[in-house]
This record gives C-alpha cells, structure tokens and sequence, in this order.
C-alpha cells in the first residue's frame, strides 16, 4: 500500500493578505478639446489624439504625447 494513496489531499493555503481580484475597469474615452490633468505636468488640453493609444496635450509651455490608458492622467 503506497503511503500517498492513504491520505487525503492537503488543503491549499491560502494567505489572508491576498488582493481580491480586480474588476476590469473600462477605459477613458477623450475627445478633442477635453480638459485632463497629469501627475506631472498638470493641467492641460487635449489638441489631437493619435489613433486610440495616445493623445497629444497642450500643458501650456509644452505639448507631450501621451500614452493611454495611463494612470497618471485623468479627464477632468
């Protein structure tokens, strides 16, 4: 008789500090004109977008291609 046969499996631990699974949330959609605020640069304009993965802002003193979805910038 094979020792392994004879006993129940173990149960798993599993560690009270695990995340929940996350919801998917569903992304921005920007549109020309819309105002948006970064982290880093702040507030700003969206003057074109570029297909559906980015946008380009004007922040004032500079215009920065953006990548999206990002989580440092939001619409406002």
């Amino acid at each position: 008789m094979n020792l392994r046969e004879s006993r129940p499996p173990r149960a798993r631990f599993v560690s009270p500090f695990a995340k929940p699974p996350v919801e998917p949330v569903e992304p921005e959609v920007y549109a020309v004109d819309d105002r948006v605020s970064h982290d880093k640069w702040g507030l700003g304009t969206v003057v074109r977008l570029d297909g559906t993965r980015a946008l380009i802002v004007n922040f004032g003193a500079e215009t920065r291609r953006i990548e999206v979805p990002s989580p440092k910038i939001c619409r406002l």
